[in-house]
């Protein structure tokens, strides 16, 4: 494992010296063990050259299997070793309610409990949930997963939005069929994986309306910035959006919102969901976040 390390630390600098330093060990020690380890593998995984050090082709394929391994022991080793302490909270969120949403809240919840020590994880909407080790996380679904405990936060509707300059300096925006004029802002991690506009075209009586321009992003957080920043509109989600509709930053150009089937939960493993610490996020989050919160 020793050697693992140090080849992975050692490939991602492309340096000896900088890879003892970051594990503090001396740089003989670090060409020891690669030593070691390419004795294993019977091939050589770095090739000096005059200023500079090469993986070889051999390093490069076995790398890209055991850097991600490298990177989820660690990972576990240290949950191992927080759990250890007595309220540690280790808590996993999707990227675009950390950033929109949690992350401007924490030092709320920091002051309530501050004896809870928070480790904090991003969450990609396709990672699986049997790899996931939070004590809570906050995702977005049907809160339908097995073997975990679900609470749903708040109900959420979808609708568009767009920025009040758009509405100002544009083309007209007052009835949906308007919309084949402007920039369409798409939250979709593929052409499988789309997002709510169909649905919403169909709340909407335009169900074959085609859109003349897109911008695509793959996440929710950057789509929503992007309609801030005036580059087009976007389907927005409550929670998502209320924080910039309030501010004024967003606005919303027709009063028809669809219901989501979907939403955000706050989802535990069964054997941690009683844990005291995970019983207190659970309580502030519905607060803060919930339909009957006190969010702003």
């Amino acid at each position: 494992m020793t050697s693992l390390r140090v080849f992975e630390a050692a490939a991602r600098h492309l340096s000896f010296s900088r890879a003892a330093r970051e594990l503090n060990l001396t740089q003989t020690a670090v060409s020891h063990q690669i030593k070691n380890l390419e004795a294993l593998l019977g091939s050589k995984l770095f090739v000096r050259e005059p200023g500079s050090l090469r993986l070889t082709d051999t390093a490069h394929d076995y790398l890209s299997t055991v850097r991600p391994l490298i990177v989820e022991i660690s990972e576990a080793t240290t949950r191992a070793m927080d759990r250890k302490k007595e309220g540690a909270l280790y808590l996993g969120c999707t990227a675009s309610f950390a950033l929109k949403l949690l992350i401007p809240s924490l030092a709320h919840f920091r002051a309530k409990h501050p004896h809870i020590a928070l480790r904090f994880g991003t969450i990609v909407s396709t990672e699986s949930m049997k790899r996931a080790d939070y004590d809570v996380s906050i995702r977005y679904g049907s809160g339908d997963w097995p073997g975990f405990e679900s609470v749903k936060l708040s109900d959420e509707e979808i609708f568009p939005v767009c920025s009040p300059l758009l509405l100002k300096n544009g083309p007209p925006l007052k009835t949906p069929a308007d919309l084949a004029k402007h920039t369409i802002i798409r939250t979709a991690f593929s052409y499988i994986l789309r997002d709510d506009w169909p649905l919403w075209l169909v709340q909407a009586n335009e169900p074959n309306l085609e859109f003349a321009n897109e911008i695509v992003f793959d996440l929710l957080f950057p789509s929503v910035q992007a309609a801030i920043d005036g580059l087009g509109v976007v389907i927005g989600r409550t929670p998502m959006v209320l924080p910039d509709l309030a501010s004024g930053q967003l606005v919303e150009p027709f009063s028809i919102r669809l219901p989501s089937e979907l939403g955000m939960y706050l989802v535990s493993p069964k054997e941690r969901a009683q844990l005291p610490q995970v019983r207190l996020f659970q309580k502030w989050a519905l607060q803060r976040f919930g339909s009957q919160g006190d969010a702003p």
